[in-house]
């Protein structure tokens, strides 16, 4: 029973925002018995970690409402209605860390939190940058530095780096580079 398919019954907005939705589902249980279920919908998310060179990595840090912390990131944000997760990685790579990326390598597909969102991440390596202005939103305020990749892969070792997005890409990074 544990592959078998629930079944969604009925389904209730809760709230909604230009971010997130809201739902509380019904749902069958493979043994007939029924259950409440709480969704979070929101877009597709894209991380890139820009690489400025074969040592040093661009993070850009900022203030994190929620965890309630200064926090040290790769570039990320939600795609656009239609817009391709590459475009996705070069707009948030422009806006967050004033860079473009002359190549876009895909390093994973992953889901976040699949109990209760159904946010997919997609997540990629960018090299080749070259520097064009940054355009944060309105909400965004950046700092934007250089790190030795080995000074962000022990970041990460020692959770001074907590961000999901961050974390997954770094190590499929040092992976793919051997360290």
């Amino acid at each position: 029973m544990a592959r078998a398919a629930w079944r969604t019954l009925t389904t209730r907005p809760i709230y909604e925002n230009r971010w997130i939705r809201v739902r509380e589902d019904v749902a069958e249980l493979p043994d007939g018995r029924t259950t409440i279920y709480g969704v979070v919908t929101c877009a597709d998310a894209v991380g890139v970690l820009p690489m400025l060179d074969a040592d040093t990595v661009i993070l850009v840090g900022q203030y994190r409402y929620v965890a309630r912390a200064f926090m040290w990131e790769i570039p990320t944000g939600g795609a656009s209605g239609g817009e391709s997760h590459e475009a996705t990685a070069q707009r948030e790579l422009r806006e967050e860390a004033g860079y473009e990326a002359a190549r876009l390598t895909e390093l994973c597909v992953y889901d976040t939190s699949k109990s209760i969102m159904d946010e997919r991440c997609w997540l990629y390596l960018g090299e080749g940058l070259r520097p064009v202005p940054a355009r944060p939103d309105e909400t965004e305020f950046f700092e934007i530095r250089a790190f030795p990749f080995m000074d962000v892969l022990r970041m990460v070792e020692t959770s001074e780096i907590k961000d999901s997005m961050t974390v997954v890409a770094v190590l499929h990074a040092a992976r793919r580079f051997g360290r």
